[in-house]
């Protein structure tokens, strides 16, 4: 439970209202990357983490053999959740390529992006994540390793 409180303190309240359900959380929950006039979150875990009722709320499959990805922009600026495009891939090393298909979730003032997809064991993955409002497009890029449960 302290972790659940250190995350509430970093998140925003949509996304803590996702990640509530979660049983257990690493301290590299809280991670952006700032692009152009946003701040953009990402993180993503195995689906396992969450708890039944909120995986079914958000149409998650829960799985030892799938992961989540959570994307949620902020303007840098007023901090205000922002209403953008999400799309994107996960590459493994190999170069095989997953599309990530995004949903958009609302909650009161947040918004965020999931979009769920199998993964391999201790297999490392590269996301490329586009964020687009208007002309203006952003691209995320990081890489993390996933292990099953």
């Amino acid at each position: 439970m302290k972790a659940l409180h250190l995350i509430k303190a970093m998140w925003l309240s949509g996304v803590v209202a996702l990640l509530s359900g979660l049983s257990a959380f690493s301290a590299q929950a809280e991670q952006f990357k700032a692009l152009g006039d946003w701040e953009v979150h990402y993180i993503v875990l195995n689906s396992t983490f969450l708890q039944p009722d909120i995986a079914q709320q958000y149409e998650i499959v829960r799985s030892k053999y799938n992961a989540f990805v959570n994307i949620s922009v902020l303007d840098r600026a007023s901090k205000q959740a922002q209403d953008v495009v999400v799309t994107g891939e996960a590459r493994d090393l190999l170069g095989n390529t997953k599309t990530l298909t995004f949903s958009q979730v609302r909650e009161q003032e947040s918004i965020y992006y999931l979009a769920q997809f199998p993964f391999d064991d201790n297999e490392t993955y590269r996301f490329e994540i586009r964020v687009q409002h208007g002309n203006n497009t952003q691209t995320l890029r990081f890489q993390q390793k996933l292990v099953r449960d």
